[in-house]
């Protein structure tokens, strides 16, 4: 009898808990509003807001056009600390994390969500001064990198100087530090992704990009599991909570729409972000 009844109970438990993550997207709809957080608000040419409080940016863009598809009648953001994102989803502070953050197995199988198919891929670049001596990556030894800590694009800047391609790195807090440093002559060059150059480019406008883009590397304690990842390491997706699999599954939908007919391509053509790179984000 015991056994029967902690049978039932789980059996009442494995039920309970698929009929709530059947009501996740039935909940949005019913509010009529998909929120997200929001990390990085102001940072062009991701997404930032205007004077009139309208947003602008290729990934409020895609966001909209995600929401649109799922029927949702309104997206919004809820604008927070970077560290929050994934406690304040898990807590059910908003229903997605639509915040330019890369799908990662820490993320996945540490920090227990999930992420949609990818919708951007972020890589590195070298970025010099339009003055500069330095040609090519070959030119980096023994110079001076800027890139922002605990970041996969501070990561390729050690690896850089690790392989002796470099001299050494200055690792700052913020994105945009580096490129007051280079500007200041800090650091001689900078290693950082190609839309935080997009946004930098467009205030300073005396920069340009050297050589060819840097794939991102995965932390040494997560590189077998990222191997086995069906994403490349840098592609950017919504993440949602592991309870939530039917809003996982109607975002995948509006995502997979938006590819086929070539809606996403054309919102990041609109910002300057399309390359040929941009069409292969699964290995």
């Amino acid at each position: 009898m015991k056994t029967m009844m902690l049978v039932i109970a789980a059996a009442f438990a494995t039920t309970a808990s698929v009929a709530m993550a059947d009501e996740c997207l039935d909940s949005i709809k019913e509010k009529g509003v998909l929120l997200s957080g929001n990390g990085l608000m102001g940072t062009k040419p991701f997404i930032w807001k205007n004077e009139d409080g309208s947003y602008g940016g290729f990934e409020w863009e895609l966001f909209q056009e995600v929401g649109k598809r799922m029927g949702i009648p309104k997206v919004d953001h809820e604008i927070t600390e970077w560290s929050t994102l994934i406690p304040g989803l898990k807590a059910g502070r908003w229903d997605v994390i639509f915040s330019s953050m890369s799908a990662t197995q820490e993320r996945i199988q540490g920090a227990g969500i999930e992420f949609s198919n990818p919708y951007f891929l972020l890589l590195d670049y070298v970025i010099v001064k339009d003055d500069s001596p330095i040609k090519s990556i070959d030119d980096l030894k023994g110079k001076i990198l800027g890139s922002t800590l605990g970041t996969k694009d501070s990561l390729n800047a050690h690896m850089l100087v690790d392989q002796g391609k470099a001299g050494s790195v200055l690792d700052f807090n913020t994105f945009g530090e580096p490129f007051v440093a280079l500007q200041n002559g800090q650091v001689d060059a900078v290693i950082l992704d190609q839309g935080t150059f997009a946004g930098q480019q467009e205030e300073l406008g005396n920069m340009h990009i050297v050589g060819e883009p840097i794939y991102y590397s995965a932390p040494a304690d997560w590189a077998e599991a990222e191997a086995k990842a069906p994403y490349i390491l840098g592609s950017i997706a919504v993440g949602v909570r592991r309870e939530c699999p039917d809003l996982l599954a109607e975002i995948n939908k509006a995502l997979t729409s938006m590819e086929e007919d070539g809606t996403r391509r054309a919102i990041l053509e609109k910002y300057g972000m399309w390359a040929d790179y941009q069409a292969k984000m699964m290995k």
